[in-house]
């Protein structure tokens, strides 16, 4: 008798040119561009963790919503963080939740979360460039101009 497996696809599809691509240059720069792909409808109502998607050029090859959770957190699962960014051949990423109550000041959650992540990447040569703190009228908080990244 013969045993039958699943069999396995894995596909990314870009569908702008690389010149087409925004250029990341600065925490105000990446902030702007997540704020205005954020559903203003609901940043003040719960928390979302998203991750933009870099190339070794940091242009942004697009935004990956992760979680969405309740009002003050959400359940952050790496290996879906890494299957995004592995599956799309990303160079760097820069983290991003948004704080509903307006606060700009990262819990520890957050800041254990960020390392994290950043010791994940090292394995796959895959760089944090950032973990913005977005509120709901557009302010942000950059963990590396913090210098807590």
């Amino acid at each position: 008798m013969e045993t039958k497996v699943n069999e396995i696809a894995i596909s990314y599809s870009g569908n702008l040119k690389t010149n087409q691509l925004p250029k990341i240059t600065s925490s105000q720069n990446a902030a702007e561009l997540l704020y205005g792909q954020w559903n203003k409808n609901n940043i003040e109502l719960h928390e979302t963790f998203k991750i933009m998607l870099l190339n070794n050029a940091n242009k942004v090859k697009g935004i990956y919503e992760v979680s969405t959770g309740g009002i003050t957190g959400t359940l952050v699962d790496l290996r879906i963080i890494f299957a995004v960014v592995l599956k799309s051949l990303t160079t760097a990423v820069i983290l991003a939740h948004n704080h509903p109550s307006g606060t700009l000041r990262p819990s520890e959650p957050d800041k254990r979360l960020t390392q994290k992540i950043k010791k994940a990447g090292e394995l796959f040569d895959i760089k944090v460039l950032d973990h913005l703190i977005l509120t709901p009228d557009g302010n942000y908080f950059s963990f590396a101009d913090e210098g807590i990244l």
